[in-house]
């Protein structure tokens, strides 16, 4: 039987509402949690939504979550989420007991080589796993590799103030818009100092830090289609190629350059 898309993603939210986790831990390479559903959903475990290439999105009710290879995004369990994802994208999402693992917030987490090997390893092992032999050993040092995985700033917080919320949505879809903090203030009938305050209240971050922040979310992807890093720069809204290389080693750790390089590397 075929669906069609949105048949699709219903029948995939109906097989994820009915499962139940075999073993403390779940993610084949095949297997029903390995595809991107857009659909907003939540579930009683825990998932870490990861891609072996490309970029994973992960949307939430009050924030964004944005993971390239080298990333992946912590989703507690009962959180309502819709998981996107770029074309060729390779998921390999875990889905983990809440009991196996200390509880933390949903984040973007970084993902070491060792981590990486770790769950490519585990995506080939049988849903029921030997727990008490070498594959649950590695499944043991899987989990607690993830317990000490740092989180970093991939995220693009979503304010509650509906008017503000427009604005943030319209730059995080349009992140080569050059219109100044003005017009969006005179859009609300405001001063640009007023706005300003509503982005730092409802958002924790300023006007300008927030757009940055947008920009560079939207960079990834592009990075990751291998487009030349000035033309990412242009698509993301900067004029000027070294304010866009500062600005992303400042978030990244590293210069779109470096960034490149290493995807190569570990690919």
């Amino acid at each position: 039987m075929k669906y069609r898309q949105t048949d699709k993603q219903q029948h995939l939210l109906d097989q994820l509402a009915r499962l139940q986790l075999p073993r403390p831990l779940l993610g084949q390479r095949w297997s029903l949690p390995n595809q991107a559903i857009h659909t907003p959903h939540a579930h009683p475990w825990i998932q870490l939504s990861w891609a072996a290439e490309g970029v994973i999105t992960v949307d939430t009710p009050h924030a964004r979550f944005v993971a390239p290879p080298s990333r992946a995004v912590w989703i507690p369990p009962g959180l309502s989420h819709g998981v996107h994802c770029t074309a060729g994208t390779q998921i390999r999402s875990l889905y983990i007991t809440p009991d196996a693992v200390p509880a933390r917030p949903c984040e973007v987490v970084e993902i070491s080589p060792l981590l990486r090997e770790l769950i490519l390893a585990f995506s080939h092992f049988e849903v029921e796993y030997d727990e008490s032999g070498a594959e649950g050993r590695l499944v043991a040092v899987l989990l607690d590799r993830l317990t000490e995985a740092p989180g970093c700033a991939l995220m693009l917080p979503w304010p509650d103030d509906k008017p503000l919320a427009g604005i943030c949505r319209y730059l995080a879809a349009h992140p080569d818009c050059r219109r100044p903090m003005g017009y969006f203030s005179r859009q609300l009938g405001v001063s640009d100092k007023t706005l300003g305050r509503y982005f730092m209240r409802h958002t924790g971050m300023g006007f300008r830090q927030w757009r940055q922040r947008a920009r560079l979310l939207a960079a990834l992807p592009l990075l990751e289609h291998n487009l030349r890093i000035t033309d990412v720069a242009l698509e993301c809204g900067y004029d000027s190629l070294s304010a866009f290389i500062a600005a992303f080693g400042e978030l990244m750790g590293c210069t779109p350059g470096e960034y490149m390089r290493r995807k190569y590397e570990s690919s």
